[in-house]
């Protein structure tokens, strides 16, 4: 499956502002190929330029369309969007179950209504299947951009079909238990000298807690010169006090 077999295709939108804001979700997630079908604002629209932010690109090479038998004509399966169940003869699916209707080299068109009604029962008659995005049933509108945007991100993860993996740029490496335990017994001996660990039969009990605290959290070479300083400075504040 390829990003460039998968054709979005806007169906009388109203808003320029949020055929911008599909254009920008469709380049978040690697997908070009979009096609408006009787856009009811102005076109070109410039309020769909200044949404678009870094993805007027696809508004350029988009493609405009007099109806929607011509904007799916060239495609192999059609997806419908829908926000509620429809009286027609036709399958009703998940947006979590798109991958599975969708086979390797098949051009996929997802269709998308304009933004007050949705889609026309006849405008649906073209549509291999109708996709629900499950949401709270007293409240299951959806912005267009935003619906699209679930799309998007459905069809990234199976087109990609990897997992994804990011590594901090962090730079300090992990405090050694030696380094920790210094620092520990460091905040003891701060602790008795302020008889903060009494009773003394709760003595022992109190630093296995302190001791969990700050072992269990993995604290940088860093972090630990960045606690000393910390409590070092409180110990000189409450000196001078």
């Amino acid at each position: 499956m390829s990003f460039k077999n998968i054709y979005f295709i806007l169906v009388r939108p109203q808003l320029g502002e949020n055929i911008g804001s599909v254009a920008r979700a469709l380049k978040n997630f690697n997908l070009s190929k979009l096609r408006i079908v009787n856009p009811r604002c102005d076109w070109p629209n410039q309020k769909a330029l200044a949404t678009s932010v870094g993805a007027k690109n696809i508004l350029k090479s988009s493609t405009i369309c007099n109806s929607v038998e011509q904007s799916v004509g060239d495609l192999d399966i059609i997806f419908a969007t829908t926000s509620r169940i429809r009286k027609v003869n036709k399958k009703i699916i998940s947006i979590l179950d798109l991958k599975k209707k969708i086979k390797k080299k098949q051009k996929v068109g997802i269709i998308f209504g304009p933004e007050a009604s949705g889609l026309s029962n006849n405008e649906l008659n073209c549509a291999d299947y109708l996709v629900k995005i499950p949401t709270n049933k007293k409240f299951s509108s959806l912005n267009l951009s935003h619906s699209v945007i679930l799309f998007c991100f459905q069809l990234f993860q199976f087109v990609s079909n990897k997992k994804f993996i990011y590594n901090s740029n962090y730079k300090s490496i992990a405090a050694t238990k030696s380094e920790v335990n210094k620092f520990l017994n460091f905040i003891i001996y701060g602790l008795d000298k302020k008889g903060f660990l009494q009773p003394n039969h709760k003595r022992q009990s109190m630093i296995r807690n302190i001791n969990n605290i700050f072992h269990r959290i993995n604290l940088s070479e860093q972090e630990i010169r960045i606690l000393l300083g910390i409590f070092s400075t409180l110990n000189e504040f409450n000196k001078k006090s």
